[in-house]
This record gives structure tokens, C-alpha cells and sequence, in this order.
């Protein structure tokens, strides 16, 4: 525990060691939150995210930072009001992910409720184009109608590193307006405006903010902009839209990115969140949660980034992200439930690939490395290629091999015409994309092109250079990391009282706040004995636990784990565990899903 002394420092976080590879979280709690009427472990686990004060978790949306603060965004919105004033033809390039989708959907859907018919949207499919505004992407735009090419393309999500595709388009006569959130390189594109947090000389006070984001807060300028020119009145019939309906899609986004979920984020994300339990949702997203048989009542962020994300994920992996945006854009339940349908059987099939794929890598593995039970022996980082790979779920291997052995992890296909492209996946102390960048600086004939964020990205190379930059990135890496980067560390609020290990606490702390990435869901440890266990599903572990202390048997999952992971000769385990709710056949009752069980060591 802190001592008297570490809870007078002005440090944000102290951290006890209670084992091997678990870690307390140990913040102080601050006057303010100890004086309010929050659920006492709730005002703990707040202070162990970095909440001092009440306002830090007020999600109304006159918190919500202003649009204004956007660099060029007053010029972006100009530019777009007065196309829509002027009936000209825009088209909207988007990415093949769910923040990309859903930074299409908010575009389309704002533009039409804005009065704008000629609108459209166009996604680069990942196998014939890549990614973001290419040259080749801004042809087949020019002639998406063959009456008229676009006057106005909008990038949602990409366009910050596009300065051929920026180019051709301006020779086209065609304007081009740049939102993306990716960060950017040493030279920009020759576009008519950028709207992105992470451009330099942008002031936005926060750089976290997704594709979706971005997306959302150009049309807030776009709707401020129509109004200074009074094109909403009575007289025209055109009636200003309230653009809160669109945050149920700016949350999801949002989260399926696994943006860091700042104080910002967690408005855009708790209002989208209260419009879908309140059933203001668009149909797309109630038939997602439908037909993996969710609850639209009681939807939450986990369920953004483990049900829908996913499924909508997979047509862009797999074949073609127009399906899960039409999804997104239908209005007619039945059409969206049709589309959701096929979305959920893409997961499926993305599901078996990805399991196929994980088989063959950690194969490729143990060719590499003698005993892979000893994580010592794991390279400092990890570059692998499989000619069999899917381009698709390149980047969902890494992640899950990342998870796995608590390294750096980049995973290639085979792309044709000699090229691989890969996609990487980083962990806590390297910046991905700043490694992939020294890499290239260093040898400047060996990535053909990159780009991404601090925890993912993206690059292509030649096949014939893998060798070598196999040999540079692992280089680099290790120039990076500290060794002590490379213990996987799991960060727990430590022990629940009794008191607290109830159904109604548990749904208060599911529904407290929005929880992702670098705003944690509530996860807790402590030691219990093993009073049974058993195999379900072929891969998860059932489990009875006892509470020494309390003397309360406590049912819980493990999921992907076996009696393999239980110490051997030894019935009291340490777990890192999350309090979930359980429902079966009408019957609720409270569950720890164990995340992580390891031998009892030394004293808690």
C-alpha cells in the first residue's frame, strides 16, 4: 500500500507490486471525489484512472471541447457549406475499418440532412488499392457518375499522408478537403484545407480524438457555417438538424479504433451510448446488437469494441466495407438486419481464418525459438510472413500474438507483383509508427510507405528486403525499449469488498463510465481457492472459487484457458478478474471472468 508520505506527494500514480506479473493500481482519492455521493470503490477506481475532480467525468456535451479550435476547420467548413449551397457534387473517400465506416456514415447522413443530394461514397477495397486517397482512388471518383465528375472530395479517416492522390485530384480540377486523425508526415498534401488534431500548428487540446471524430466535428462547422449564412429557415423548408443524432456512431467508431478514451472521447462515447439504450440508435447499429444477441438497453462500450466493431470490421477485412456502411446508412430495420447478417457471417468466417493464421505464426514461432514458454527467449520484437497470410487479418494476428508473448509485433501477406504489406501492433513504451519512421530514415530504399499512431500501423516493403527489415526493426526496438517494457504487467484496483461483490455494484461500475483504451473497465485481484473446475467449449475454464477470507464460493470463466494454466500441486491461485453479470434462462447472477491466474507468491 502507498505510505503516508507517497499519498502527500503530488504524483499521479503509485503502483504496488503484488507479484510476479501483477500490479496494483494505488492512487490517493481526492477531496473532491471523497466527498461526493459516488459509489465508495467506484471514487477509488476513478482516482486510479487520473480522476481528481467531478468535472473530469461530467459526459454532458457542453463539456465537449469546440469545433473551433480546429486548425483550418473555419476554411473546411466554408468550403463545404458553399458546395452544398451551390448544389455541387461531393464525393466522400473513406477508409475500410469502423472508424472509417462510420466517419463515412456521419458525413453522408449530415450532408443529406444538411439539404445536399449529389452525394457519395467511395472505399478503397484493400486488395486492388490500399489505403487512403490514392491516385487510382481519385479516378474511379472522377467517374463514379459519368454525367459529371465530383467538384469536392472529402477524405474521412486517411488523406494526411495522400500528397500523389491530393495532386492528381487538383489536376482533375477536383477540390480536395483532408480530415483524418493519423499522424502526419514531414510533407502535407496541396489540399484546399486539413482538419486534423495531429497536423502541426494544430492547437486542438486533444490528439486522441478518431477518424469519426474528426468527421463529426467538421460537420458541426459545416451546420455553424450554413447557419451564418442563414440557409436553414422556415421559408426554404430546410429545418437545421440536431447532430447529436449521429453520436451513436461517432461512439461506436470511436471505440472500435481503441482510441485513448480522454475526457473528450468519454463525452462523445457516454452520449452516443445513452442515445442506443435509449433506442435513438440507427438501425444498422439495433441489428448488429440483435443478431449477436445483445442488448440494446444495456449496451456498452465493451460491446462496441467485442461485438459490433468486429463484425463490421469484417467486410473490410474480407471483402468490400460499402457493406457495413450501407448497414450504417439503411433506415429500413429489415434491410439493416439483412445486411447485419452478412456482416455477422463475415465474422465467422474472419474468425476461422484468424484461428487458422494464429496456428501456422506460433508454428513459425517455435522454428525460431527453442522454448516458447520462456518469454526470455522471445526477440525483442517480432516481424513475421506467411505467403498463405490474409491481407485482411494481418493486423488482428499481430495483435493476437502481441497479447501473447507482450512484444512488438509486425505481420506481412503477400500483396502481389513481389510487395508485402504488413500491419503492427505495439505495446506500452514504443510508438510504432516513430520506429517505422527511424527505420526508414536509417535505410531509405527499404519501406516503401507507412503510417499509423503510436500503437498501429501499417507499411508495405519488398519482398526480397524482408530479411532486412526483419534485422532493422528488431534493431531499432531494442534501441527503444526498456527491458523493463517487456514484462507483461497486469494492472489491477486490487482487492473488492465483500460488501462490493454484488450484481448491483457490478452494473453501477459497468455503467459508471465509459471504459477502453487508457480508461480501463474495473479489473481486480486476489487470491482464491480452487474448489472445481472443468473444460467448456473445448477451450475455456470453468472454475468454482472460494474466498478465503469470506468464505463465499464465487463462480467463474476463463476464457481461452485450460487446466494447463492452473499451478500444478497447489489449490490456492491468484487471479486478476473483472465482476460480470451472468444471465441464464431468466436467471441473473454474478460471475468473475478471470483474465489472468498465476501461482500465490509471497505475501498480498
Amino acid at each position: 500500500m502507498s505510505t503516508a508520505t507517497d499519498q502527500q506527494s503530488d504524483k499521479k500514480t503509485a503502483e504496488v507490486n503484488t507479484g510476479s506479473s501483477i500490479r496494483r493500481r494505488d492512487v490517493s482519492v481526492s477531496d473532491e471525489l471523497e466527498n461526493s455521493s459516488l459509489h465508495p470503490l467506484l471514487k477509488k477506481i476513478y482516482a486510479n484512472r487520473g480522476v481528481t475532480t467531478l468535472k473530469q467525468i461530467d459526459y454532458s456535451l457542453k463539456e465537449l471541447l469546440d469545433f473551433s479550435l480546429l486548425k483550418d476547420i473555419d476554411i473546411a467548413a466554408d468550403i463545404v457549406s458553399q458546395a452544398i449551397i451551390e448544389a455541387k457534387r461531393i464525393v466522400i473517400v473513406g477508409d475500410f475499418d469502423a472508424d472509417g465506416a462510420t466517419s463515412c456514415a456521419v458525413m453522408m447522413r449530415s450532408l443529406k440532412a444538411f439539404g445536399l443530394d449529389d452525394v457519395d461514397y467511395l472505399v478503397p477495397n484493400r486488395f486492388d488499392y490500399g489505403y487512403g486517397l490514392s491516385p487510382q482512388i481519385v479516378d474511379v471518383a472522377a467517374q463514379l457518375n459519368p454525367l459529371a465528375k465530383p467538384d469536392l472530395i472529402v477524405t474521412v479517416d486517411n488523406g494526411i499522408s495522400s500528397i500523389a492522390g491530393v495532386d492528381r485530384a487538383n489536376e482533375l480540377g477536383i477540390q480536395v478537403v483532408v480530415t483524418d486523425h493519423h499522424l502526419a508526415a514531414d510533407t502535407l498534401p496541396d489540399a484546399a484545407a486539413i482538419v486534423n488534431p495531429n497536423q502541426p500548428g494544430c492547437e486542438f487540446p486533444t490528439k486522441a480524438i478518431a477518424g469519426v471524430g474528426v468527421a463529426f466535428y467538421l460537420m458541426l462547422a459545416v451546420r455553424a457555417s450554413l447557419r451564418s449564412k442563414d440557409w436553414f429557415d422556415k421559408k426554404s423548408g430546410r429545418s437545421e438538424p440536431n447532430m447529436a443524432n449521429y453520436l451513436d456512431l461517432v461512439a461506436l467508431g470511436t471505440v472500435a479504433d481503441v482510441v485513448p478514451l480522454d475526457e473528450n472521447n468519454r463525452i462523445l462515447v457516454e452520449s452516443g451510448l445513452q442515445r442506443i439504450r435509449s433506442n435513438k440508435a440507427c438501425a444498422g447499429i439495433n441489428a448488429l446488437l440483435t443478431i449477436a444477441g445483445k442488448s440494446i438497453e444495456g449496451c456498452s462500450s465493451q460491446d462496441f469494441g467485442f461485438i459490433i466493431g468486429p463484425r463490421l470490421n469484417a467486410a473490410g477485412r474480407l471483402d468490400d466495407m460499402s457493406i457495413g456502411i450501407e448497414c450504417l446508412l439503411s433506415d429500413d430495420y429489415e434491410q439493416a438486419f439483412k445486411l447485419a447478417s452478412t456482416l455477422n457471417q463475415m465474422n465467422l468466417q474472419r474468425r476461422q481464418i484468424e484461428g487458422e493464421m494464429l496456428e501456422q505464426a506460433l508454428g513459425l514461432l517455435n522454428q525460431q525459438v527453442e522454448l516458447l514458454d520462456d518469454v526470455a527467449l522471445v526477440p525483442d520484437a517480432l516481424a513475421l510472413y506467411d505467403e498463405q497470410w490474409h491481407q485482411g487479418v494481418v493486423g488482428l494476428l499481430a495483435s493476437r500474438i502481441k497479447e501473447k508473448y507482450h512484444r512488438p509485433v509486425i505481420a506481412f501477406a503477400d500483396a502481389g507483383d513481389g510487395e508485402l504489406k504488413g500491419s503492427g501492433r505495439s505495446i506500452p513504451g514504443l510508438h510504432m509508427r516513430d520506429v517505422l519512421d527511424a527505420v526508414s530514415k536509417q535505410e531509405d530504399d527499404l519501406i516503401e510507405k507507412f503510417g499509423g499512431h503510436a500503437m498501429a500501423a501499417g507499411l508495405s516493403i519488398k519482398q526480397k528486403n524482408l530479411t532486412r527489415f526483419q534485422q532493422a526493426f528488431i534493431k531499432q526496438v531494442g534501441a527503444v525499449l526498456r527491458p523493463e517494457d517487456l514484462n507483461n504487467i497486469n494492472e489491477t484496483d486490487g482487492p473488492v469488498n465483500e460488501a462490493y461483490m454484488t450484481i448491483e455494484a457490478t452494473e453501477i461500475f459497468k455503467y459508471a463510465s465509459p471504459w477502453g483504451q487508457l480508461f480501463p473497465e474495473p479489473v481486480f485481484d486476489d487470491v482464491f481457492k480452487v474448489l472445481n473446475w472443468r473444460i467448456v467449449g473445448e477451450k475455456h475454464l470453468k472454475l468454482d472459487l472460494l474466498k478465503r477470507d469470506s468464505g463465499v464460493c464465487y463462480p467463474a470463466i476463463a476464457f481461452n484457458k485450460t487446466d494447463d494454466d492452473l499451478p500444478a500441486g497447489d489449490e490456492d491461485i491468484h487471479i486478476v478478474y473483472r465482476l460480470d453479470v451472468n444471465e441464464f434462462r431468466g436467471k441473473r447472477s454474478l460471475q468473475l471472468i478471470v483474465q489472468h491466474i498465476e501461482p500465490v507468491m509471497g505475501e498480498i
